[in-house]
């Protein structure tokens, strides 16, 4: 098989893996290198269905001993299978990177052989990008559960971050869907790698000390192949954050690939409303205070279709508002539907040279067309609003959220290196440097 079917198949396998982030680090050219990384890099390019292309992602090969029931490149999936040689990957991810088509390498991999020789290729390969071609640019690498601890030490001294996919929310759904993988061959290398990282900040104040991951970890789950709820799912990712530091905990809509009656049927539309639902939860969770517990409970636990998870927590405690613009807290400030972390801080600063109205909250950024029945501007509420619970709810259903309600739930497609328009010229022999 030649490298160019190898590309066709291996990326195209890659696509289920999500990878839309920044670098996280800043790593400056050096003389006679290739490349550098940029903090905020990364996130310019997204395919269709929201995730980055601006890196070159592949499997390492798909040929796996492992069985996992939702999983295409299943050992007993009817696919081509192929494998890079490291040095073939080596050569292609620079040749790439030269003509400016990627940033970075995203690189994961099926289980061949075992975890081990698994991961020794990846190894390989990483090592010949840093070493012989000194290369600078970013590189997200998976860790394979089950390989020996000093192979992943190794791999995070040479790669920017690192993940290791959780997979599915729960050890039942993982002893159901994926019998060769359990919880705790996930969480062992998850915790080996956050030790690391800690570890590594500490020896940072040591001048030439190698950095262990500097952009951090990250893992992924997938949504809707199991009957986990939101709320389930929720306290595992605030768990996860908590414990082991993570960078972002990333969501994957199932989206069916494989017949099999544990699994949904194949005509079953992949629920991208609910991916989309948690990423907003899991923005609170990072950045606005909320618990997960707060967000949903035993009793809730599903969002609402039609308001986001912010909304949806105002519209259940509403005995909590309105509050007073001019004297609440930041931290109540960010409770408000309409007010973000920027326009919450532009608040603070501009209350301390005198009393806000709603004219002025306008400008500071602040949507009053959510945040109005939450507010009192000088112990008044917005002039018209009357803050019953049909009313506050209509008022926070945003034309966005019916778009989304009402999108074809049908699976979004990423952007493929192989896709052609009608009379387009091949350009993938340029790009591999076969022209």
């Amino acid at each position: 098989m030649d490298l160019m079917q190898k590309l066709e198949i291996l990326s195209d396998a890659a696509k289920y893996d999500a990878a839309c982030t920044s670098s996280g680090v800043d790593r400056g050219g050096q003389k006679g290198g290739i490349g550098n990384c940029v903090k905020a890099g990364l996130c310019h390019s997204f395919a269709a269905d929201g995730r980055c292309i601006s890196l070159l992602k592949v499997l390492m090969t798909n040929r796996c001993i492992y069985n996992c029931k939702y999983c295409v490149n299943r050992v007993t999936n009817d696919t081509p299978r192929t494998a890079f040689t490291p040095r073939e990957l080596a050569d292609l991810t620079i040749q790439f990177y030269r003509r400016n088509y990627i940033e970075g390498l995203f690189l994961s991999s099926g289980i061949q052989r075992s975890p081990n020789y698994t991961c020794e290729q990846m190894l390989e390969t990483l090592e010949l990008l840093r070493g012989e071609y000194r290369f600078g640019g970013y590189i997200h690498v998976k860790a394979i559960p089950g390989a020996d601890q000093e192979l992943i030490e190794r791999l995070g001294l040479l790669a920017d971050r690192m993940s290791v996919n959780i997979e599915l929310p729960s050890q039942k759904s993982l002893t159901l869907l994926a019998p060769n993988k359990t919880k705790e061959s996930i969480l062992k290398p998850m915790d080996f790698i956050s030790r690391g990282i800690q570890q590594g900040r500490e020896l940072v104040k040591y001048t030439g000390a190698p950095r262990f991951v500097p952009a951090g970890q990250s893992t992924q789950m997938i949504i809707g192949a199991t009957p986990d709820t939101d709320y389930q799912i929720l306290r595992l990712t605030q768990g996860l954050y908590r414990k082991y530091g993570l960078k972002r905990v990333f969501f994957s809509a199932y989206m069916p690939v494989q017949e099999d009656s544990l699994l949904p049927s194949l005509d079953t539309k992949p629920p991208l409303l609910r991916e989309h639902r948690l990423y907003q939860a899991d923005w609170l969770l990072r950045f606005y205070g909320f618990e997960a517990g707060e967000l949903l409970d035993e009793t809730h636990q599903s969002f609402h279709p039609l308001v986001d998870p912010k909304a949806n927590w105002a519209i259940n405690h509403m005995e909590q508002f309105p509050i007073e613009v001019n004297t609440a807290p930041y931290e109540l400030l960010l409770r408000v539907p309409g007010i973000g972390v920027k326009s919450a801080k532009r608040i603070l600063a501009a209350r301390r040279s005198g009393q806000l109205d709603f004219a002025a909250l306008k400008r500071l950024g602040v949507v009053l067309k959510r945040a109005r029945f939450f507010l009192l501007c000088q112990g008044k509420l917005m002039e018209g609003v009357k803050a019953t619970p049909e009313g506050v709810l209509r008022g926070l259903i945003s034309q966005k959220d019916l778009e989304l309600a009402r999108l074809p739930q049908d699976a979004p497609e990423q952007l493929s290196l192989f896709e052609r328009q009608p009379n387009q010229e091949d350009t993938m022999q340029c790009l591999t440097g076969q022209i």
